[in-house]
């Protein structure tokens, strides 16, 4: 149903996607909470953007940023509004985690947020296996963010 595809963030569309989830991401956690990346960040040899297509419009995308040799995160998982609930999401994330294991990555993780516009991601990631726990990385626990993680 998908075409899933590596992306360079060149494409007019991909950008449009990222700075709707730059924008939903500031709308929607407090200002000290948001860990989006920008294009820039997206941009750097440690992460992999994957990009979902249906015909010549993209449906979702999402990016791997390797945080040592057995461990990476999930980061810009976001779903075009015009293709949510329609699987489009879900393709991303299994492109990332077959290629975590095809990787030998040992872990992946992730931090989102808490409240209803978060509730749909954390359905997938749960629907995907990732469980709660501590926080990874640089993060720092609070009451607003959650983090997830999902053995390999």
């Amino acid at each position: 149903m998908y075409q899933i595809r590596q992306d360079d963030l060149s494409g007019e569309q991909t950008r449009a996607l990222l700075a709707l989830h730059l924008a939903g991401m500031q709308a929607n956690s407090p200002p000290e909470a948001v860990f989006a990346l920008d294009l820039s960040g997206l941009q750097v040899p440690e992460v992999t953007v994957w990009s979902a297509w249906q015909g010549d419009r993209i449906a979702s995308i999402g990016a791997l940023k390797m945080l040592d040799a057995g461990q990476a995160e999930i980061k810009s998982m976001r779903t075009h509004p015009d293709f949510l609930r329609q699987g489009a999401g879900a393709a991303v994330l299994h492109t990332i985690i077959a290629h975590a294991r095809d990787r030998g990555l040992t872990r992946l993780s992730l931090e989102t947020g808490s409240g209803p516009s978060f509730d749909a991601a954390l359905a997938l990631y749960r629907r995907s296996g990732f469980a709660n726990g501590p926080a990874f990385g640089g993060y720092e626990a609070s009451a607003f963010n959650q983090f997830l993680h999902l053995d390999l």
